[in-house]
């Protein structure tokens, strides 16, 4: 799968349930107060630098669109709303 431009294929890294200072089990849809989401890259366009595919990052969650493909979710971000390439 190959991206076009500024933008990046990628595959979301599930955390699953966490457990708050008061003992509350919150879901990831819960967490209101975490920006950033772990994924890893799929696929980047042509004018993408820094990044290749198999790389961890950390992105901007309320920049993510969403594609399904054959049954699969992919999400698409641009370059600039990666904040951390681990």
């Amino acid at each position: 799968m190959k991206a076009v431009g500024h933008n990046i294929v990628i595959k979301i890294n599930k955390e699953g349930t966490q457990k708050t200072k008061g003992g509350l089990l919150l879901s990831e849809n819960q967490r209101n107060d975490i920006r950033y989401h772990k994924g890893t890259v799929l696929g980047v366009g042509d004018e993408v630098k820094g990044l290749e595919i198999g790389d961890e990052i950390y992105f901007d969650k309320v920049a993510i669109h969403r594609i399904d493909i054959d049954g699969e979710k992919y999400y698409i971000i641009k370059d600039r709303d990666v904040v951390i390439v681990l």
